[in-house]
């Protein structure tokens, strides 16, 4: 494994942690403002990851099949980690997140096609600006959901969770356009004729 693959680890590491923090008020009934910062380090420090990997590949000369497959791979674990909370406290509508899901799996299926015909499908740059979206999306959530947390008022909540929706509705049809793209990649290949 490379130190790049490494650094991508770290988000299916701290993945699980997000979710088992965002939810243990739920599960044991207890005060929730402490989560606050907790979710925010592990959600600042696996964006962070998400932007060195790459550069850090490219850096050390470790770009690799793996790589370009492990990398966002790991991305959708933790995003859909994150959505999946964001259902929970209905910030984000789960209509959206089973899109989302539907994308995700299809790139996912698509990759593995193309690793058939020896093609490693890595990032592309409608892929990327996808990827912004979620992120954008995910720190709005996070705003809104940190507020409901530590009580500030349902205005602000409201206020936020809203503008988290729309930005959810943007990312999905970045998602869906990115998809378009990843599939035209696909047929363009010997494999991808039907």
């Amino acid at each position: 494994m490379t130190m790049a693959d490494k650094v991508t680890s770290i988000r299916l590491i701290l993945a699980p942690f997000f979710f088992v923090v965002y939810l243990l008020p739920r599960w044991f009934s207890m005060g929730a403002s402490w989560t606050v910062p907790v979710l925010w380090i592990l959600f600042i420090i696996a964006e962070i990851t998400d932007l060195v990997d790459g550069k850090v590949a490219r850096s050390r000369n470790e770009v690799s099949d793996f790589g370009k497959l492990f990398d966002p791979f790991a991305d959708t674990l933790v995003r859909i980690t994150y959505f999946l909370c964001f259902v929970v406290d209905n910030i984000l509508p789960a209509l959206l997140l089973m899109i989302i899901l539907y994308r995700e799996f299809g790139i996912l299926f698509l990759r593995t096609l193309m690793m058939k015909r020896g093609i490693a499908m890595g990032a592309r740059s409608g892929g990327k600006i996808k990827a912004v979206a979620y992120m954008i999306a995910g720190v709005v959530a996070l705003l809104a959901a940190s507020s409901q947390r530590l009580g500030f008022s349902m205005e602000l909540f409201t206020i936020l969770r809203i503008s988290a929706i729309v930005l959810f509705l943007v990312s999905v049809v970045l998602s869906l356009t990115s998809f378009s793209d990843y599939f035209k990649v696909y047929k363009s290949t010997d494999e991808g004729k039907f």
